[in-house]
């Protein structure tokens, strides 16, 4: 698990003080430090523990869990690629093949240049046009190996202000 800065542990601090008194503080803690972090850091642990008067090794049962939560920061682009059954039928195995050789990774990893991170998962709703994966708040639909190239491309492509 990977550890958070000074400030990133003020930050956790104002997020377990805002959510401790909820019914099951836990889950909306742990997701408001994930939205604010990207992934939960393991000193945030004692912090929730101490709040909740849990053990840590009970936040670490939750964390390790729910799929959805991280310990680790993922990279700059979180890929989603949809696993579901109608998925599955129009191709989807191939192309998560071809896109986990394309970046060099596996799921539940990130690549060496922190660019990408690649997750399963098991339905993005947009069956009609399989295979899909998302990335950020973009789903793409009707996916190809050569399509995929190109939202990569769009990935790394930036623009720069010439003064």
């Amino acid at each position: 698990m990977a550890a958070t800065n000074e400030q990133g542990l003020l930050q956790i601090a104002s997020i377990i003080e805002q959510h401790q008194t909820l019914p099951g503080a836990m889950l909306p803690i742990l997701h408001a430090i994930q939205d604010n972090l990207s992934f939960i850091p393991s000193n945030a642990l004692p912090l929730i523990a101490k709040a909740l008067n849990v053990s840590r090794a009970e936040v670490h049962g939750v964390i390790s869990f729910y799929h959805h939560f991280r310990s680790e920061k993922p990279g700059t682009h979180v890929i989603e690629v949809c696993r579901g059954e109608s998925c599955q039928a129009m191709g989807s195995r191939v192309l998560e093949e071809n896109i986990k050789q394309r970046l060099a990774i596996d799921y539940h990893q990130t690549s060496k240049d922190s660019q990408y991170t690649l997750e399963p998962v098991y339905c993005l709703g947009n069956c009609a046009c399989s295979p899909a994966i998302r990335i950020g708040d973009d789903i793409h639909g009707e996916l190809d190996q050569q399509k995929f190239e190109q939202i990569l491309e769009s990935l790394n492509t930036y623009s720069l202000e010439l003064k």
